[in-house]
């Protein structure tokens, strides 16, 4: 059997029934692009460990990010280990690869003083649909859960809001469509308190009418990439560097340790399945914390 035979079986019958929709468009896109193209045409029972480890070589050497590379590879991995479980592939030979490490970088955020001026100016703007940018503030909401997130999933007597779904833009019969889907990971479905200073904005916005938080053009409330650029326009009107979106998540994690919140209640606020992952990404944020804290214990000795 050819490998190229091998993935889409693999693609069709094992990754769609079981993944996000989402998930599977991605790993077809990425097995297209990458693994049909170099291996597609090679007797799945033939393939080496040093061709493929050639065959990782050759994306390093087209530039590509090492989360990239990794991903990939991981790809390889899951065909082939599935098709040896099956009985339709003879041995595994993809064991032994030497991945690049990938190293997870400083997550950017806005400075305080950027932070204070967005928040002036969505309060004075009084655009309704801008609210959502500074629930993310003080939320740490990804942007699809923000997108997805409806009034029934507000309780404002209790002050929470509940992260059910998420959503990304799709297309269907050349026509726009919102799709709602559950959220990244199964830790990702989650209760946030929110702060008591949102709720009376809130509350306003609520009486606008409309089942989304956030409002777009029609029923199905904002999109995902219509939103981005709003929001990249909205720095630029206030001659502020250009962020992604994210940066308001991490913007949230950041000024959430400064105040001194401790490492696991963020965690679970920001939906990730482990404290660990909160800790490396935002580990920069810790050293700056405890080095103020630091400071203000050397002050003792003047």
């Amino acid at each position: 059997m050819l490998y190229k035979e091998w993935l889409n079986e693999w693609l069709d019958l094992y990754v769609k029934p079981s993944a996000k929709e989402r998930t599977y468009t991605k790993y077809r896109q990425q097995v297209r692009k990458y693994l049909l193209p170099a291996l597609g045409e090679r007797d799945v029972n033939e393939l080496s460990a040093v061709e493929l480890q050639r065959f990782l070589a050759s994306l390093i050497g087209r530039g590509l990010a090492p989360n990239t590379v990794n991903f990939i590879i991981a790809l390889l991995k899951l065909s082939l280990r599935r098709g040896v479980a099956l009985g339709t592939i003879e041995r595994e030979c993809s064991a032994a690869l030497s991945c690049p490490q990938a190293r997870t970088g400083k997550a950017a955020c806005f400075t305080k003083s950027e932070q204070k001026k967005i928040e002036r100016y969505i309060f004075e703007a009084r655009e309704p649909c801008l609210f959502g940018v500074l629930l993310c503030l003080y939320t740490g909401l990804r942007i699809g859960e923000l997108l997805a997130l409806t009034w029934a999933d507000v309780d404002l007597r209790r002050g929470t809001l509940t992260v059910t779904k998420s959503c990304h833009d799709g297309w269907e019969n050349g026509r726009y469509k919102k799709i709602l889907d559950s959220p990244k990971t199964q830790s990702s479905e989650r209760v946030v308190p929110l702060p008591k200073q949102l709720l009376g904005y809130m509350k306003e916005l609520k009486k606008s009418g409309g089942r989304f938080v956030v409002t777009g053009r029609g029923e199905y409330g904002a999109e995902i990439r219509s939103y981005q650029h709003k929001f990249a326009g909205l720095l630029k009107k206030l001659g502020i560097e250009h962020k992604c979106f994210h940066t308001l998540r991490h913007t949230f994690a950041t000024r959430a340790l400064e105040v001194g919140m401790d490492v696991k209640t963020l965690s679970e606020i920001l939906g990730h399945r482990d404290p660990a992952i909160t800790l490396r990404r935002y580990a920069h944020s810790l050293l700056e914390h405890k080095t103020e804290m630091m400071n203000k214990v050397g002050k003792l000795l003047d």
